[in-house]
């Protein structure tokens, strides 16, 4: 009973369109900066470590690596201000969380791409 009453409260301020990626995903987050009475939009981009919450607190978490030091922002994924998430790139992974990435430096930070099988999809099967 609560948590459809719950479901009912967040229901307009869930998105319909939700952007669709998953943890390892290298993305680049576009968010809408305010700056006096201009608005802007900033792109963030870097690994997605984490992916936590239900409804409208669902949150998710990407890291990237600026001047030599990680860089770890949370962003809500149904705020107003994410304009949108693009993914640029699929990453294999075996994990939920990725924060052993954190002690990781240079090249050990990559992920294997996950390559999309689309020549099987796109050619008609034989009879």
């Amino acid at each position: 009973m609560s948590q459809e009453v719950i479901k009912l409260v967040e229901q307009p301020y869930v998105k319909q369109e939700v952007p669709q990626f998953e943890i390892g995903d290298t993305v680049d987050v576009h968010t809408k900066i305010l700056e006096g009475n201009k608005e802007r939009i900033q792109i963030f981009s870097g690994t997605v470590i984490a992916r936590n919450g239900t409804g409208a607190g669902q949150m998710f978490t990407v890291r990237r690596i600026v001047a030599g030091e990680g860089v770890e922002r949370k962003f809500p994924l149904h705020s107003p201000r994410i304009d949108k998430v693009e993914v640029k790139r699929s990453g294999v992974v075996r994990r939920a969380k990725l924060y052993f990435l954190r002690d990781r430096v240079g090249k050990a930070v990559r992920l294997r791409e996950r390559r999309r099988n689309t020549d099987a999809a796109s050619k008609p099967a034989k009879q």
